[in-house]
């Protein structure tokens, strides 16, 4: 979780969006965003998937150790 959270963390940085702008992307509550970018939460795959699409990644790049665009 902590290397997911990091890696949201890092391209939402790089693409420049705020964590309310990634929540309204992906459908989700903007906390929710916050919690998982800290690795406070757990996360489901579906809204793992979600967050992935809104990065416009693969989820398999949020999940490595070191963030791939």
């Amino acid at each position: 979780m902590i290397m997911f959270g990091r890696n949201v963390q890092l391209r939402r940085q790089s693409i420049g969006i705020s964590q309310e702008e990634l929540a309204f992307r992906a459908g989700l509550h903007r906390t929710y965003i916050g919690m998982v970018d800290r690795a406070e939460r757990s996360i489901s795959l579906q809204n793992a998937k979600k967050i992935a699409d809104a990065l416009n990644v693969k989820l398999d790049n949020l999940l490595n150790d070191g963030e791939k665009t």
